[in-house]
């Protein structure tokens, strides 16, 4: 049972110092999911060993504090998306006539056929906006009822996971689909006219995740984050970056288009909001994002019902406020470590290494 308990705690503290290593390979990457789990498992691994452990054996005493350590590093990293945490963003109860927009963030999964599901979820949202992700030929034709409340839409179904169909009661401003990195990988990007006038910056993102049957190294998606987070850096327009960015909310290149971008996550302080893996519980973790500048307010966030996929709906609704910029802290400025990291994932870009 000792030998069990050791072994376990080993793995446990092999996962923690893993995604640690400044590398894109995806046997790395994967590690930066599961923290969560990891803390539960290594909670009660902690629990029982505590009674077992040989004072007198130093090995038996190592492995016991460095699992410790371990545990208060995993704790450490999701600390920040728990209750506990002060709020990234300010919320607000003010209703700001034609200021504000909701937003519903639904991932379909392309062989979902429970399409009813979906659009009574859309009704009960009643978004002013629905990115839909991973929609083929046939989700597109299914849902073209959307059209009668949903006047302005973009369009790219795609039969590869990663199709995009984008969907506004409020005008779009030139939008565009562009296949940043690689050919089959589209993202929206458009300027959204709200009511009042004002234009809203909105990249719409679904890069293809690190793992052995997409890519085998997360180079392409860290960089179609860094580039879109350069791109609206500095931005003097309100600015939304949406979608399912196949990255926790806690990692280090999700942190790192943090900095880049100057976006704030609405989630830090309110919960994890965990829209994946729907269809096992105790494998969820945050992959549908929604990042904002400081100019926004958050109204409400919340994880809608399952409908068949295996991502929950994310529904945000967010409000302009003039002094939000002075109520709020802008995340911290990439530091060298993070300046070298992403010139390296361009570079490799550059060079082809990954597309």
């Amino acid at each position: 049972m000792k030998m069990i308990l050791i072994i376990l705690a080993l793995v446990l503290i092999i996962a923690t110092l893993t995604p640690l290593i400044r590398r894109h390979e995806w046997w790395i990457r994967v590690f930066d999911f599961p923290r969560l789990q990891i803390l539960i498992m290594g909670l009660l691994v902690f629990a029982a060993f505590f009674f077992l452990w040989d004072k007198q054996n130093i090995f038996e005493g190592l492995t016991f504090v460095v699992l410790a350590a371990a545990l208060l590093f995993q704790g450490y990293k999701i600390f920040p998306h728990t209750f506990f945490a002060a709020k990234q963003v300010r919320g607000t109860s003010a209703d700001m006539p034609g200021n504000t927009i909701s937003l519903l963030i639904a991932n379909v999964l392309m062989g979902n056929r429970n399409v009813q599901r979906f659009l009574a979820i859309v009704r009960e949202a009643d978004a002013d906006v629905v990115l839909m992700l991973e929609p083929d030929q046939w989700w597109e034709e299914q849902v073209r009822e959307l059209e009668v409340k949903y006047a302005y839409t973009v369009k790219k179904p795609l039969d590869n996971r990663y199709g995009m169909l984008l969907y506004s009661k409020f005008e779009l401003v030139a939008p565009e689909i562009k296949f940043l990195l690689k050919e089959g990988i589209p993202s929206i990007h458009t300027e959204v006219k709200l009511p009042s006038g004002q234009l809203v910056r909105m990249h719409c993102l679904h890069p293809e995740p690190p793992s052995p049957t997409e890519a085998d190294t997360s180079v392409n998606r860290d960089a179609e984050l860094l580039i879109v987070g350069r791109e609206v850096k500095n931005s003097e327009q309100p600015v939304i970056v949406a979608g399912d960015l196949n990255d926790v909310a806690w990692s280090y290149t999700t942190t790192l288009f943090q900095k880049t971008s100057g976006l704030l996550d609405p989630r830090i302080g309110r919960g994890m909001f965990n829209s994946y893996n729907a269809k096992h519980p105790l494998m969820r973790w945050p992959l549908d994002h929604l990042f904002h500048s400081e100019d926004f307010l958050l109204v409400r966030i919340a994880r809608m019902p399952a409908f068949g996929s295996d991502h929950f709906p994310i529904y945000i609704k967010l409000s302009l406020n003039s002094n939000a910029e002075n109520l709020q802290e802008s995340p911290e400025e990439p530091d060298a470590e993070d300046k070298e990291f992403t010139a390296d994932t361009l570079q490799k870009v550059e060079q082809k290494e990954e597309i």
